[in-house]
């Protein structure tokens, strides 16, 4: 049986919600379409370019979605089913368990709601530029991005840096840091969480195609503490 395109192409587009690329969605699809494969098989199947298979393939091991088989030739096949369900409702559960803490934080303290949506690539982008415009002192990101930060906000980061702002990196292992800042290796991120100064902070989508947005001391300051529990747990595996 042929794979059908339409129903993989469906399948990818709802693993993006789990933080996956458009390479990596539709390379697990198509990986759990066949079962076993090497990473030639997977790029045919999922469209994609075979110079960017293994790279891919490695990427979804590193993610918990797939194992690589022993032997050679180097052959993959994705992680049981149930277990991927249950490490991203774990994630979630703790997710949806921060904002709940955010949330009813405001009514307690008897100050406004001062949480802003912001919709777009650009625009989260763009308010991320600007808190690190205005960090005096420490900000903190907390991301799988790091790439896309990296290339965009390159200067933003270099100014920072020369005003003597401390940058620190909460990111998975591998990934490459601008010149200059500090990093924590944390494994598993989906979400991008920001906090500058311990005063205005940002939760973003897997994507930073949408985020939460606030310059509240109390919820900046309760992102911040959120941000440096990951730090911490960094610090006991080394």
């Amino acid at each position: 049986m042929e794979a059908n395109a339409e129903q993989l192409s469906k399948i990818a587009e709802m693993l993006k919600l789990l933080g996956l690329s458009s390479y990596e969605a539709q390379g697990f699809a198509a990986l759990v379409y066949h079962g076993v494969a090497n990473a030639d098989t997977v790029a045919d199947t999922a469209k994609i370019p075979r110079t960017s298979a293994y790279k891919v393939m490695e990427s979804l091991v590193q993610k918990g979605f797939a194992k690589e088989t022993e032997g050679r030739p180097r052959m993959f096949k994705p992680e049981d089913m149930g277990k991927i369900r249950s490490d991203f409702q774990e994630r979630f559960d703790s997710l949806f368990r921060k904002l709940k803490e955010i949330q009813d934080m405001v009514p307690s303290k008897g100050d406004p709601q001062l949480v802003y949506t912001i919709y777009g690539n650009q625009r989260v982008m763009s308010k991320l530029a600007e808190m690190i415009n205005l960090t005096e002192r420490e900000i903190l990101i907390c991301t799988p991005k790091v790439r896309e930060i990296r290339t965009e906000l390159k200067k933003n980061l270099d100014n920072a840096i020369k005003r003597g702002v401390k940058v620190i990196f909460v990111t998975p292992p591998n990934k490459r840091i601008p010149p200059n800042t500090v990093v924590y290796r944390k494994e598993g991120l989906i979400a991008t969480d920001v906090a500058s100064d311990q005063v205005r902070a940002m939760l973003a989508g897997p994507e930073l195609d949408a985020c939460g947005y606030t310059d509240n001391p109390a919820l900046a300051l309760h992102v911040y503490q959120f941000i440096n529990m990951m730090i911490d747990s960094d610090k006991q595996l080394r």
